[in-house]
């Protein structure tokens, strides 16, 4: 994991000293709060429905045991008692006091944390796969490059006032997408060449809120050491030509449209031209430097499936059942990957208490080499856990309520905080996410219906990614009242698909029994080898629109 030097402490403790100025003179009324607002944006900080909200960092969705313990201190001292984990790898407060932030951002600066750039028109948190690093079917490790984006992107002067906000994701998976780089501003999927050179193919235009696009190839291969002057080069362009006029029409998603993907390629390849060979230019030494920061951790020399683990594993089917959903293969042999289910039923997808917060770092440094990653679906992953210790992970985990083994399921719900907090929404999100959970609250049937991704959105902004769930589901106001729009069909992997709308929105008291239609429907003309997924694209929307409507 990357760790910062003596540039890196200069430049944030300097931030953070600019920005409680900057509070200062807000709240003593010599600021205004248009004059304000893209300052604290650029730090993290928004004014939702309740309170204002901060946004930290968590570059690549990796934390240190210390920073977790730190994470609950801040949380515990000034806040309510719990933060959230976002779809983006980040983390939430949602009721910190505007005069407390410039305290809370040096507290953070002093483990190696901050709230830079998790919001504004600029270059956000560059994310990646959770398993990145430890899955066994990755081509290279990407967090080295996630590091080096991050670093030419904060602060960039060139783009620190885009047309809108700009994401970038990194996948490094040759069979699956966990990044979902296809919607997003800009997605790199790491490949080799015939030659066997590593390069990145580039996506550009991807997007959801109030025009979900799935971002089209404008270069099958870029060279490694190419990829920060092709990426800015891309930036210049969409500066240039990306409109300022209408923020609904600001994203890059919209300019590659009306250019053409082919014409916006041209444009980029023109431009990359004259930079390619610049200074920005990535070295050698520079890239096998930050890879120094990924080093492989002590593993020991273990061998897969110890006697031990199938032992408890024959003995407990509750056990059987949380290995077999909640662990993954790690390339390491005698080795798992672990994933922390935050969606117990009752418990708002992504939230987590200061004690919790506690709880993950005491695990991260008995069983996981003291480091987490926070994944997109709001979950918390121990990346190197001994398969040995496996059954003693899992019975200290029960307790604290990260056990739930409905990891991939229909309850395994991506949730944004809707309008129990933010003041974009229309409608709350948690409510039916939880009355959701209680409906499908059987580990059997959610096993017999296999792998379901429903995902929740408040408002158009779509930070639920209701639009790439297999079902999907949007809060609309409706005369002042809140309904639920229903899509289904949409995928983030690499078969990539935006959801198509079923038809008129729902009362959220119907959305347990619309939903229980739905997968009704899907049971009744699966075959034995289909999933949700696969039915819905085999026998289309008719059949589920039939039956919700009937």
């Amino acid at each position: 994991m990357y760790v910062y030097d003596e540039h890196d402490r200069q430049l944030l403790a300097e931030r953070v000293a600019q920005f409680r100025d900057q509070t200062d003179r807000a709240l003593a009324g010599e600021l205004s709060e248009d004059e304000f607002l893209p300052l604290r944006l650029q730090n993290g900080l928004y004014v939702q429905r309740l309170a204002p909200m901060l946004r930290m960092c968590v570059p690549y969705g990796m934390l240190r045991s210390k920073q977790l313990r730190r994470l609950a201190r801040i949380t515990r001292d000034y806040d309510k008692g719990y933060a959230h984990f976002t779809t983006r790898q980040n983390v939430q407060l949602n009721w910190p006091a505007l005069e407390d932030v410039p305290d809370i951002l040096a507290e953070l600066a002093e483990v190696e944390m901050h709230a830079n750039q998790t919001s504004g028109n600029c270059i956000r948190n560059t994310t990646t796969d959770q398993f990145a690093g430890v899955q066994s079917d990755e081509i290279a490790d990407p967090r080295p490059y996630c590091e080096i984006i991050r670093q030419w992107s904060t602060y960039h002067p060139e783009f620190a006032f885009l047309p809108r906000k700009f994401k970038v994701a990194v996948n490094a998976s040759e069979y699956t997408d966990r990044a979902a780089i296809q919607v997003h501003d800009i997605g790199l999927q790491m490949v080799r060449n015939a030659a066997g050179e590593l390069g990145f193919r580039v996506h550009v235009g991807g997007g959801l809120g109030r025009t979900p696009m799935v971002g089209p190839v404008i270069r099958d291969f870029i060279p490694e050491l190419d990829l920060l002057t092709y990426l800015e080069a891309i930036l210049r362009v969409y500066n240039r030509y990306g409109r300022r006029d209408n923020k609904y029409k600001a994203r890059i998603k919209i300019l590659v449209k009306a250019l053409t993907p082919e014409g916006f390629a041209e444009r980029v390849e023109a431009e990359w031209a004259h930079i390619k060979d610049s200074p920005t230019r990535l070295t050698r030494d520079a890239i096998e430097r930050m890879k120094g920061f990924f080093t492989e951790p002590a593993y020991e020399d273990l061998q897969d499936n110890p006697a031990a683990l199938e032992t408890a594993r024959n003995d407990s089917k509750a056990f059987a059942n949380w290995v077999g959903r909640n662990v993954d293969r790690h390339k390491k042999p005698g080795y798992g990957i672990v994933t922390l289910t935050m969606k117990k039923t009752g418990t708002p997808p992504g939230d987590v208490t200061d004690r919790q917060l506690e709880q993950i770092a005491d695990l991260a440094d008995q069983y996981s080499f003291g480091e987490v990653r926070v994944t997109h679906q709001q979950n918390v992953v121990l990346a190197d856990v001994r398969q040995d210790q496996l059954f003693e992970l899992w019975q200290a985990i029960r307790p604290m309520g990260f056990a739930t083994a409905n990891l991939n399921t229909l309850t395994d719900i991506i949730c944004c905080p809707g309008g129990d907090y933010c003041a974009l929404a229309n409608a709350k999100s948690i409510p039916v996410a939880e009355s959701i959970q209680r409906r499908f609250d059987n580990l059997d049937f959610l096993y017999d219906l296999g792998n379901i991704d429903l995902n929740i959105s408040g408002c158009m902004n779509a930070c639920g990614h209701h639009h790439v769930g297999h079902i999907g589901v949007l809060g609309v106001d409706k005369k002042g009242e809140e309904y639920y729009q229903i899509s289904l069909g949409g995928a983030s992997q690499h078969d990539a698909a935006i959801g198509k709308i079923l038809g008129p929105s729902f009362a959220r008291d119907d959305m347990p029994q619309v939903i229980e239609k739905l997968i009704h429907v899907y049971v009744d003309n699966r075959t034995e080898e289909e999933e949700f997924l696969d039915t819905y694209r085999r026998i289309g929307i008719a059949p589920f629109k039939e039956r919700v409507y009937a």
